[in-house]
């Protein structure tokens, strides 16, 4: 029996200094989840493209007055930066002017006005 006991404690001694352990790893790996998982969130937040008939003339319409404005092919992002919109809002604009025929699209994935 007394050797039943000494295993026992040398077995509670050995999870005792196994368990802190364990635990502040735990909490910081869920500290870091936690905060990589709500930067992210943010982000996403801030992309959101309203897709409806106005929203989409209009981003048409800012598009548009920048390609007429540097009279040059533009790349989206530049398109974008020169707008002051998100690339999404760009891209919504394109697609109206695409249909009706107003710009045209270069072999380079730069954007003109037709």
């Amino acid at each position: 029996m007394a050797e039943k006991k000494t295993t026992t404690k040398a077995a509670a001694k050995t999870a005792e200094t196994k368990a802190p352990a364990k635990k502040a790893c735990a909490k910081k790996a869920c500290a870091t989840k936690t905060d990589a998982k709500a930067a992210p969130a943010k982000k996403a937040a801030k992309a959101v493209v309203y897709v409806n008939a106005e929203n989409a003339g209009f981003r048409a319409g800012d598009v548009y007055q920048v390609l007429a404005a540097k009279n040059e092919a533009l790349t989206i992002a530049e398109i974008a930066k020169a707008a002051k919109v998100t690339a999404e809002d760009v891209l919504l604009g394109l697609g109206w002017l695409l249909k009706e025929g107003k710009v045209a699209a270069t072999e380079d994935n730069k954007i003109v006005l037709a």
